[in-house]
C-alpha cells in the first residue's frame, strides 16, 4: 500500500461511478473504526476532562477533527451498532432493540459497509463485541472474525475465534487490543484493510484491568443538581416499575451480567471505573498508532473513534442510564483522523449522526453504496469547516421487555428545538428550547404559544419517517 495522494483524493471525491481499477487498489486508504460501549461525552482529555488520562485517543482528534455535535439515532447498543454499519435508521435495518428474538438472523442479512468494501477488494476484520442477537458466529463480509456472545465478559471470557470457541484467560479489552494489533501487523500488504474494533468497555459492570486499579484513586464525581421543575415535566422519569427476574421475561434473550465482584456502586466508584476501564482502550489505541507508524501506513489510514451511545450520569435524576431521548444519551464522542483530508486540530460544531459514518467511509474508499442510505456523507465537513451540516435529526426507541420503565418514543431535534413524542397513548409529549434551555429542564409542551413549533416539528418527524 502507498500513501494516498492528492490525485487519488480528487478521484474519489469527484468520481461518478465509484469503480476501482487495479492501479487504484494499493492507494486506497485503510480504515480503522473503533467503537466503545456506553461512553458518554466528557470522559476524554480532548473533551476538556482535566482528570482523564487518554493521550492516545486524544491524539486522534488532536491530529484530526473532533465533532462536538455527534449523535446516535437510537441510544442502545444493538440498534446503534447496526446503524453505524448500515448507514440506516433502526426502523429501516430492523435491529430495533437488544432483546428481540431473531436479531441474530437479521444481523446476518445486513448490507454493511465492511461487506461492501470486502466485495471491492478490501481485507476486512471484526474484533470484539457484535451484540446483535446472542449468536457469536461470523457475519458476512469479514475475512477475520473474533467475537463473543452478547455482552461477553470482562474477565476470562469465552470467544469465537474463526469459528472455534475458546476459553480466554485475562482481561477482554486487552485481548481485543492484542487481536486487533495482530490483524494489523499480518494484514496482506497488497490490499487495503478495514478493521472494526468493537470494545465491551466502558459498559457496566465496569471491571478495569488489575494494573489500573490504583489509577484515579482519589477520584470524586460531582453529582448533578436536579430541580423539581426538571422532573415535573418528565412524568415517565417518576414512574416506579417493578423489575422482573431475568427468567420471568418471555420471548427475549436474557443476558444476566457477570458479577461486579464486590466493587462499589456509589457514583464516584462507578465513574472512576469508567475512567479505569477506558485506560485499557487508550493503551490499545497507542499500540495501533505505533504499528501504523512502523508500517508507514499511519497517514494512509482513516481512524474513527466513537461510542454506541451516551449516558445520563445524574442529569434529570437518572444515573448510569441510557434509552431516553435526552442529549446526554444521544450525544457521543466522535474523532476522525485522516491527514490527506482533515486539518489537524479541527473542530466541527455541525450536527452529524452515526448513520453518516457508512456513506462517508464508502466515499473515501471510492466505493458507491449498493443501496440508498439514510445517512449523509461527512466528506464535505471533513474538508471544510464552513460546509453546511444537518439541520435536524430523527431519534427513535422501540419497546424492550427488559426495560419496561422506558416507553417507545420518537424525537426530532433541530439546532434550537427538541420534540419527543411517545408512541403509546396517554403519555404526554415533551418540548425543549435548546437555545435557552440546553439542559432540557423545562418542558414547554403545554404552553399555548408552543403549538406552532410543535406542528412544525411533527411535520419534520413525518418527513423523516
Amino acid at each position: 500500500m502507498k500513501l494516498a495522494g492528492c490525485v487519488y483524493l480528487l478521484f474519489i471525491l469527484l468520481s461518478t461511478n465509484g469503480q476501482i481499477t487495479a492501479q487504484d487498489q494499493e492507494s486506497r486508504p485503510n480504515i480503522l473504526f473503533i467503537v466503545t460501549d456506553d461512553q458518554q461525552v466528557g470522559l476524554l482529555g480532548i473533551e476538556g476532562n482535566l482528570t482523564a488520562q487518554t493521550p492516545h485517543i486524544d491524539r486522534i482528534g488532536q491530529e484530526g477533527v473532533i465533532f462536538k455535535n455527534a449523535f446516535v439515532t437510537t441510544p442502545l447498543c444493538s440498534p446503534s451498532r447496526a446503524s453505524f454499519l448500515t448507514g440506516n435508521y433502526a426502523h429501516r435495518h430492523y435491529v430495533v432493540n437488544n432483546d428481540k428474538l431473531g436479531l441474530e438472523v437479521v444481523s446476518h442479512t445486513l448490507l454493511t459497509w465492511p461487506r461492501q468494501l470486502r466485495e471491492a477488494g478490501y481485507t476486512t476484520a471484526f474484533i470484539g463485541k457484535w451484540h446483535m442477537g446472542l449468536d457469536d458466529s461470523r457475519r458476512p463480509g469479514y475475512d477475520r472474525w473474533f467475537s463473543f456472545k452478547g455482552q461477553g465478559d470482562y474477565i476470562d471470557g469465552v470467544v469465537n475465534d474463526e469459528g472455534t470457541r475458546t476459553q480466554t484467560t485475562g482481561y477482554m479489552t486487552g485481548i481485543i487490543n492484542e487481536q486487533a494489533l495482530s490483524f494489523l501487523q499480518n494484514s496482506p500488504s497488497e490490499k487495503p484493510f478495514a478493521m472494526i474494533i468493537a470494545h465491551k468497555a466502558v459498559h457496566w459492570l465496569l471491571l478495569p484491568a488489575e494494573r489500573h486499579e490504583e489509577m484515579y484513586s482519589n477520584f470524586v464525581f460531582d453529582s448533578v443538581a436536579v430541580t423539581k421543575e426538571d422532573t415535573a415535566g418528565k412524568p415517565l422519569l417518576r414512574r416506579l416499575v417493578p423489575r422482573k427476574k431475568f427468567y420471568e421475561y418471555e420471548n427475549v434473550l436474557p443476558e444476566p451480567p457477570e458479577s461486579r465482584r464486590g466493587r462499589g456502586r456509589e457514583r464516584s466508584a462507578v465513574v472512576g471505573d469508567q475512567h479505569r476501564s477506558l485506560k485499557s482502550v487508550d493503551e490499545g489505541v497507542g499500540e495501533l498508532f505505533k504499528a501504523l507508524e512502523e508500517a508507514n501506513q499511519l497517514d494512509n489510514t482513516i481512524i474513527v473513534y466513537v461510542s454506541d451511545n451516551g449516558m445520563l450520569m445524574g442529569e434529570h435524576g437518572e444515573f448510569n442510564m441510557k434509552r431516553w431521548a435526552y442529549d446526554p444519551v444521544l450525544r457521543i464522542p466522535m474523532l476522525i483522523r485522516y491527514p490527506p483530508l482533515v486539518t489537524a486540530g479541527s473542530v466541527r460544531e455541525q450536527l452529524v449522526l452515526n448513520i453518516d459514518i457508512a456513506p462517508t467511509l464508502l466515499q473515501l474508499a471510492g466505493v458507491t453504496p449498493l443501496e440508498p442510505m439514510d445517512g449523509e456523507t461527512m466528506v464535505p465537513l471533513l474538508k471544510d469547516s464552513l460546509a453546511p451540516g444537518r439541520n435536524a435529526l430523527l431519534a427513535e426507541y422501540f419497546l424492550e421487555k427488559v426495560a419496561p420503565r422506558v416507553r417507545p418514543w420518537q424525537a426530532v431535534r433541530t439546532k434550537r428545538w427538541k420534540y419527543i413524542q411517545y408512541t403509546e397513548s396517554g403519555i404526554p409529549a415533551e418540548l425543549y428550547d435548546l437555545k435557552n434551555d440546553p439542559g432540557e429542564i423545562i418542558n414547554l409542551v403545554e404552553e399555548g404559544r408552543a403549538q406552532v413549533t410543535i406542528d412544525s416539528l411533527q411535520q419534520l418527524m413525518k418527513g423523516f419517517l
